[in-house]
């Protein structure tokens, strides 16, 4: 399992630099943006997969790391840059943890909350995958 991380075109500027997502840099149109943030220390967040949406990952401040399994094969990828997001397809359990103080964690998902799409439970997680 290889995590797709993508470095988002930014500027520069003496007066602070920006990251730019538009058109075709991430492989889907958002319909949906959130953000975590104020997550304790210790705190765990995900815990589910989607069934049909996408999603995309931005450490826009502070750093947290991402879990990711397909069932057979786990990867942990730590976030901490605001130019570099992560692509998490379908059929994907994520789990996100340790959290830094400040931490900010932007997600853009490729549909509308729908709780239907979610599996929350990591046993059946496991049987939708054929484990």
């Amino acid at each position: 399992m290889t995590p797709t991380l993508i470095n988002l075109p930014k500027a520069t500027d003496p007066n602070g630099n920006y990251a730019i997502i538009e058109g075709n840099t991430i492989p889907f149109a958002i319909k949906r943006v959130y953000y975590l943030y104020d997550v304790p220390s210790g705190a765990e967040r995900g815990g589910h997969s989607h069934i049909a949406q996408q999603e995309f990952l931005i450490a826009v401040s502070g750093s947290f790391d991402v879990i990711l399994t397909d069932g057979q094969q786990s990867v942990t990828v730590t976030l901490n840059k605001p130019s570099v997001g992560l692509l998490i397809g379908t059929g994907t359990w994520r789990e996100l943890n340790n959290f830094s103080a400040g931490a900010v964690c932007l997600v853009m998902n490729s549909d509308v909350f729908d709780e239907a799409d979610y599996i929350r439970d990591y046993d059946a997680y496991l049987r939708s995958q054929g484990l």
